[in-house]
């Protein structure tokens, strides 16, 4: 069983969301419309550079489009250890979870 910490999932989570078009910018934007959260770039990339270790996304680095200023975007993939381990985590949550939301509601509401 592989663990993900609660923000590998989310960035794992807006990586799938992104397809094609995943680079640092956007998921961190995913992840604060999302979730109200505003992680930090350096939140982001060293969580995207352990993922990409331990073999759950991948990179490619893009030029910009000719005419355009700027750096070299990194874009990522999920890839099918890293959507299993996701699929996993999520699974686990929800069997944890089940049944158990009426209950979680009532305490939270006192």
């Amino acid at each position: 069983m592989v663990y993900l910490g609660e923000f590998e999932q989310l960035v794992l989570f807006s990586v799938l969301e992104l397809g094609d078009q995943a680079y640092g910018v956007a998921i961190r934007s995913t992840i604060e419309r999302r979730t109200g959260r505003s992680p930090s770039a350096g939140a982001i990339y060293t969580t995207l550079g352990r993922l990409a270790e331990r073999g759950m996304v991948s990179s490619r680095v893009e030029e910009p489009q000719p005419g355009r200023t700027g750096r070299p975007r990194k874009y990522y993939r999920l890839r099918p250890e890293g959507a299993r381990a996701l699929k996993q985590a999520y699974t686990t949550m929800q069997a944890m979870a089940g049944g158990l939301i009426p209950k979680l509601t009532e305490l939270a509401e006192g």
